[in-house]
């Protein structure tokens, strides 16, 4: 497969409706083009070195994901094969193919849809302190990165710029409504119970990951991407050991070399080594080839 890194799209007679920290928005008139570039970002700031592929396997994973959890919620994808595209947007080919995909618009709900199914990152830490997980009261005991005795739904707030905030249910509720609510938080464990089932036989562990949801025509449906590299931890089963950090394919790998080099996580920010580009963009393509079963 060629090398045909994307850092940032210009198609001049598209309307832009947003760039985001990797995806570049276009409106279509009745739906929107979600373009995935190389772009990743770390700390909330984007670095200035693409990583190849990366944004072809988060296009192509989500895909798989939706296909494979529609059976448990509908979801905004209209096509991402680039033969059903418009013919306007066949010049730009080059650019969207297989990184790209045509999706309804909807209202995208207030909240990020978090499930854990381990103890890792910011939940550990609160653990440590606490003994409870965004809110949640855990059993006593827990090791680092241990699995959950089931899977807990935490939400957080959507920040356009700097993190996003933990919340506990009610916050949620406040913010969407108690019915809502309960629908998302339903649908968010079935579809990553069902994902992380189906991971653990190609030997992944799916830590964690974070869903967004929208209404379209009065129905909440799942939106964005899903279970990728980005939005997600992903451990390999064959060195998974409870009571540590574990290796991941998602891009944990670039923030513990920026943290190796002391940057202060503020821009600008540095620009990545061959050596590091390599890896992760190794580590992306594996991810997508052990969870889907293809080849990119």
């Amino acid at each position: 497969m060629r090398d045909n890194t994307l850092l940032k799209t210009e198609f001049k007679d598209l309307k832009l409706f947003r760039r985001g920290k990797v995806r570049d928005v276009y409106d279509l008139g009745d739906s929107l083009l979600i373009v995935a570039t190389d772009r990743i970002s770390c700390f909330d700031v984007v670095l200035p070195t693409p990583i190849p592929y990366k944004g072809i396997v988060l296009n192509q994973m989500s895909w798989f994901w939706f296909n494979f959890t529609k059976d448990i919620v509908k979801n905004h994808l209209l096509t991402a094969a680039i033969d059903e595209y418009p013919k306007e947007l066949m010049k730009y080919r080059d650019s969207l193919e297989k990184r790209s995909m045509i999706v309804k618009k909807t209202k995208p709900l207030a909240i990020e849809c978090i499930v854990r199914g381990y103890i890792s990152g910011s939940a550990w830490k609160e653990y440590q302190t606490k003994g409870t997980a965004c809110g949640f009261s855990l059993p006593v005991g827990l090791k680092e990165s241990e699995r959950l005795p089931q899977a807990i739904f935490t939400p957080s707030t959507k920040a356009e710029e700097g993190h996003d905030i933990n919340i506990n249910e009610e916050e949620a509720k406040k913010i969407v409504g108690d019915n809502i609510f309960q629908e998302v938080k339903e649908k968010a464990l079935a579809v990553y119970k069902k994902a992380a089932e189906h991971a653990l036989t190609q030997g992944i562990i799916i830590a964690d990951t974070k869903f967004e949801f929208g209404i379209f025509q009065n129905e909440i449906i799942l939106i964005d991407e899903v279970l990728t590299p980005d939005s997600s931890r992903f451990w390999p089963g064959d060195t998974y050991r409870r009571g540590q950090g574990q290796m991941s394919f998602d891009k944990q790998f670039v923030r513990d070399y920026l943290e190796s080099i002391g940057w202060d996580k503020n821009p600008p920010p540095p620009a990545l080594p061959q050596e590091i580009v390599d890896k992760t963009s190794e580590k992306y393509l594996e991810a997508y080839q052990r969870l889907t079963g293809n080849k990119l």
